[in-house]
């Protein structure tokens, strides 16, 4: 996988409006979720998008179908991610809705997903590399899924992080740009590859949990990331160090720098 397609970044889980429904329905939509905008499905083909703007001046049963624009603008699962980012930022809409040949309605993709998409480095290309050094060193096949873990159950595999860097996680977390983490789910165990700043900022603003890539085995082994977790005494993410600014390995040679020139 060289290229980040839109499946990638999408969010699988729409909030949507009937074709039949009415603009009552739009407000209760926009009450429950804080979004301002929703696609518009008929027998889950999308037909049409309606936003806050629509409601303006707008009796509350007036019917979906006088409201909503019929102009779509679409995205495929398959489109590469910058191209989804053209037609968004050059026609101005917040959203694309993602839909299959048919036209059905499969998911949704935001400009704070094109933006996540270009901060991002767990890519996909990473974790499908890490998952064949899995097979090559345990001589297993993992199963690669997306989902949500929680972050106490996360056994940490980094003794130390950052505190400018825990800074920045935390303020993309709450824009909702923050990256998926990356971590191996085997029996009794949810072992955190990758995103260990991320886990830690959660933690620190109350959140419970975080989208993954989750890459699962089946077998019972013990991981050699595992095993360095153990040599580090490390159990929770409590037990990970945050080093302040200046301890940073980049301000430090920076500083090296500064003060043999």
């Amino acid at each position: 996988m060289d290229k980040k397609k839109v499946r990638d970044y999408m969010t699988y889980d729409v909030v949507s409006i009937d074709a039949k429904g009415t603009a009552k329905d739009v407000i209760n939509a926009i009450r429950d979720t804080h979004h301002d905008g929703f696609p518009v499905i008929d027998n889950r083909k999308v037909v049409g998008y309606v936003s806050a703007r629509d409601l303006l001046f707008v009796y509350p049963y007036t019917p979906i179908e006088k409201l909503m624009s019929r102009h779509l603008i679409v995205a495929a699962p398959d489109m590469d991610i910058n191209d989804a980012a053209r037609v968004i930022f050059r026609s101005g809409i917040q959203k694309l809705p993602v839909v299959d040949d048919d036209t059905n309605l499969i998911g949704i993709i935001s400009n704070a997903d094109v933006i996540r998409s270009q901060i991002e480095h767990v890519s996909p290309d990473k974790v499908f590399k890490f998952i064949d050094t899995l097979r090559q060193l345990h001589d297993v096949e993992p199963v690669l899924v997306r989902g949500r873990v929680a972050i106490q159950s996360l056994l940490p595999t980094q003794s130390k992080i950052y505190q400018d860097e825990l800074e920045g996680r935390m303020y993309e977390i709450q824009k909702g740009l923050a990256e998926p983490l990356m971590v191996v789910r085997r029996p009794g165990r949810l072992v955190l590859v990758d995103g260990h700043h991320r886990a830690v900022a959660a933690r620190r603003l109350g959140i419970k949990e975080l989208d993954a890539y989750i890459i699962e085995i089946d077998e019972d082994i013990e991981l050699g990331l595992e095993r360095t977790a153990r040599e580090m005494n490390l159990s929770t993410l409590d037990d990970i160090k945050i080093l302040d600014y200046a301890r940073h390995p980049l301000v430090a040679v920076t500083h090296r720098l500064v003060r043999h020139s």
